[in-house]
């Protein structure tokens, strides 16, 4: 009678009408959970104790895997950045109150004071306590003293520099201090807070705290898809490349799994034995992806888009992100592993593969992509896009089924076009055979690269197409060279002031003002007060007022109204509110002013478009109407230079400044998206020619195994004298034809996608051909870098000791 067998009773062998249990047999092999947890740790001492060749198995597994998670760290921390800077940006402002508090203790006049030098934003901020105990914004202890100012340390570096001279003439305070971490958006910034000697009612509010419950304006559509689509064509490789890594070093493992089947192991126990070789790798990716992740974000202070970069702690992904990827990719290895030793069978003396090879079906590889394509068309036909939840979930579905689809049209391409290929020279028809008879593992490391040249290519046409459009607008408004400013005004002498001090300063050829205000009809319509249609006034000399319309004669007291046809447009004799009320709660006393009924109607002259560009009703001269009746008069101020002159916007600024330190300014001098969507631009570069050498060593990887799996063979071949550079170019080949097929897929995958993106902001599809002919000139240099790397050991398998055998 066999042990593992319970003895039975003498009825039947049963007990009580009821089966008894088998007894456990001390020495039995595990099963269910106890038989998972065996094999998976006896896999991760084959893996961590298989000698040299083991370790550089794990370790390859482990650097993909690495890379892969640092990937996934760095995209998962995007929304926490995000936060972070709305968060400090919230903490540290105040826009305004609904209800000024009255001036005390605690209150403090606050006001902004912006500017730019030589392209680079400057935020600044004006204040003046009204007491003893004023709100002081993060990052600092006391404000500044009158006269004084506290600097990021990026501007007191920038104010130290030799070439900062007409910067320190427009900061002219005295730097009491620098601003804290806790105050600053990044370490890069360039911020100050400073007192005036003076600060105006007029030139900003009072407020008692600093923090405010406001949220940022809503990202623009473009600047959303560009998130999204960024977002999918850096992840989606990623995935891919991660599958791909896990089976590094897959055909040497399946060979040494059938030495433990040999021993008595079945088909299950040897899955789970590979399937804990690949947890040990990719544990061992976990932890130094995290590592890497961790060492990367130091970095983050050296990198600025779109003027913003954040300090290393700010870079950090959520608690529920990073357990989901702590969790996901070691079980995602898993998977992968248990699914690629399907299609094999590990026989103790040997690996068997499924024969004949099981012929790829088309349908439903074509389906992803067309699927994407469905999802993806419908948004383009949108007008306007926006960005709502299920558009982005839309934007984002769809284009990551047509990348992924890729991946799966790929090995069906190789396999159609391989089979139709028989003629050739002997390195050709050697390579084309191998790949007829196994092309998975090549297709494998390929799909990483057609999915990150894909992705790379539709980026690029995204940010181009949104670069051009940019590099328009300023061009047509930048044709002449003007700056406009405005600031609040108090009368019209002001106004004539700043206009003499900006045609004194150097490189300025013409400067004309003019003051503007909102007023409204008399008597009030019914109704909400704000929502009644105002009339635009402006206030300005004879000359300044000809620079607008034809004026066939005018003199100080002349009144003119313009034929505009618009709602809020007024007639002679009309009766107009000086001071209109903003809203309901405001109780404002009225200033009536009678149009006289002597204005004479003129036409106002035909101006290019512009984006300051003003539609004015009513022209009026300044002894005919006193500026300070007026509610929030602004001065206009219109300035052109001659770009010849050096540092001619600099002076401009600089005499701004002096005028007013609040003053804003709006021009096309500086076109910061140049720049920034070119630095951008090369990142993405730079990150697809990382991720196609990545890929590259994977595709390297692959192809010494299938070298060592065939060294008798080739073995052979060089004892009945076949030529070194025969094997050389078969193994060219072999790499060459699923990269080439890869990367004209593609290409054409990238571009429709590009296309799709560009057609959802109405802006002309535009491809960078130069840019698209580099990143597939480089998946082609991959081809022959693959191969030079193969040929040593390929050399070294051609000896005739590799006929030898025991």
């Amino acid at each position: 009678m066999s042990l593992l067998r319970p003895r039975a009773t003498a009825a039947g062998g049963r007990t009580g009408g009821r089966d008894r249990p088998a007894p456990t047999v001390p020495g039995a092999p595990p099963t269910g959970r106890a038989a998972w947890a065996r094999d998976l740790v006896m896999g991760i001492r084959f893996a961590a104790g298989s000698g040299r060749e083991g370790w550089i198995r794990t370790a390859l597994t482990a650097t993909g895997v690495a890379l892969g998670v640092a990937v996934l760290l760095l995209g998962a921390s995007v929304p926490g950045v995000l936060d972070t800077l709305h968060g400090r940006e919230k903490a540290r402002e105040n826009l305004g109150q609904a209800h000024p508090p009255r001036a005390a203790d605690d209150t403090l006049r606050y006001a902004s004071a912006d500017t730019v030098f030589h392209g680079a934003p400057i935020r600044g901020r004006l204040v003046r306590p009204d007491g003893a105990h004023p709100p002081v914004p993060p990052g600092v202890d006391r404000l500044p003293g009158p006269g004084r100012m506290l600097v990021s340390p990026a501007l007191k570096k920038l104010l130290d520099s030799p070439r900062a001279g007409l910067l320190r003439q427009r900061l002219d305070y005295r730097v009491a201090g620098t601003i804290g971490d806790a105050g600053l958006l990044g370490p890069g910034e360039l911020t100050y807070v400073a007192q005036p000697v003076t600060l105006a009612a007029a030139d900003g509010y009072r407020i008692d705290h600093f923090g405010k419950d406001w949220n940022p304006p809503p990202m623009r559509a473009p600047t959303v898809l560009l998130v999204i689509m960024t977002c999918v064509a850096l992840l989606t490789p990623v995935m891919v490349f991660i599958g791909t890594s896990v089976r590094f070093g897959n055909e040497r493992r399946e060979r040494r799994l059938a030495a433990i089947r040999l021993v008595g192991a079945d088909v299950r126990t040897t899955r789970r034995i590979a399937a804990g070789e690949v947890l040990f790798g990719s544990l061992l990716g976990l932890v130094a992806g995290g590592a890497l992740f961790l060492a990367g974000r130091q970095l983050a202070p050296v990198v600025t888009l779109w003027d913003v970069n954040v300090f290393p702690s700010d870079v950090a992904p959520g608690p529920l992100a990073a357990a989901l990827i702590a969790v996901l990719v070691p079980a995602a290895a898993v998977l992968v592993t248990l699914f690629a030793q399907r299609g094999v069978t590990v026989e103790p003396l040997g690996v068997v593969r499924h024969r004949p090879p099981v012929r790829r079906r088309l349908w439903w590889r074509v389906a992803l992509p067309a699927v994407g394509a469905l999802v993806l068309v419908p948004l383009s036909r949108e007008r306007p896009w926006t960005d709502t939840p299920l558009h982005t979930l839309g934007l984002a579905t769809g284009a990551m089924l047509l990348l992924l689809g890729v991946t799966t049209l790929l090995p069906w391409l190789v396999q159609a076009v391989v089979g139709r290929l028989h003629r050739g020279p002997v390195s050709w028809q050697l390579a084309i055979r191998r790949l007829q008879l196994s092309s998975g593992s090549a297709t494998r490391a390929v799909s990483g690269i057609t999915v990150a040249v894909a992705g790379a290519i539709a980026i690029h046409m995204l940010m181009t197409g949104m670069q051009a459009s940019y590099t328009r607008a300023y061009a047509e408004s930048g044709k002449e060279p003007r700056i406009s400013l405005w600031a609040n005004s108090k009368d019209w002498p002001q106004t004539q002031r700043a206009l003499t001090a900006l045609r004194a300063t150097p490189g300025v050829t013409a400067a004309r003002g003019t003051v503007d205000a909102l007023v409204g009809p008399l008597p009030h319509p019914p109704g909400r007060p704000e929502d009644a249609a105002r009339t635009t006034v402006t206030v300005g000399s004879c000359a300044e007022l000809r620079s607008l319309a034809r004026l066939d004669s005018c003199h100080d007291g002349s009144v003119f109204v313009t034929t505009t046809r618009r709602e809020g447009a007024v007639a002679p004799g009309a009766t107009l509110d000086l001071n209109p009320p903003r809203d309901a709660y405001e109780a404002v006393r009225p200033h009536p002013w009678t149009v006289p009924r002597t204005a004479r109607t003129v036409p106002l002259l035909a101006h290019r478009p512009s984006p300051d560009r003003v539609v004015y009703d009513l022209l009026v001269t300044p002894s005919a109407l006193d500026v300070g009746r007026l509610n929030g008069p602004t001065t206009e101020l219109k300035v052109v230079f001659d770009r010849g002159t050096p540092d001619a916007v600099e002076h401009i600024r600089n005499t701004a400044a002096r005028i007013d330190p609040t003053m804003n300014e709006v021009s096309a001098v500086d076109n910061p998206h140049d720049a920034q969507y070119a630095s951008v631009l090369d990142g993405l570069f730079a990150g697809a020619v990382v991720t196609l050498l990545l890929i590259g060593s994977g595709l390297i990887i692959s192809t010494v195994e299938q070298l060592h799996e065939r060294r008798r063979l080739l073995s052979t071949l060089d004892a009945h004298g076949t030529r070194r550079a025969t094997l050389g170019w078969s193994v060219l080949w072999q790499t060459a034809v699923p990269v080439v097929l890869g990367l004209g897929l593609a290409l054409g995958t990238g571009l429709a996608l590009g296309a799709l993106v560009l057609t959802m902001i109405d802006s002309a599809v535009t491809v960078n051909w130069p840019v698209v002919a580099a990143i597939t000139g480089i998946g082609g240099a991959v081809i022959l870098f693959v191969t030079a790397l193969s040929l040593p050991p390929l050399w070294r398998m051609m000896r005739p000791d590799g006929l030898r055998t025991e």
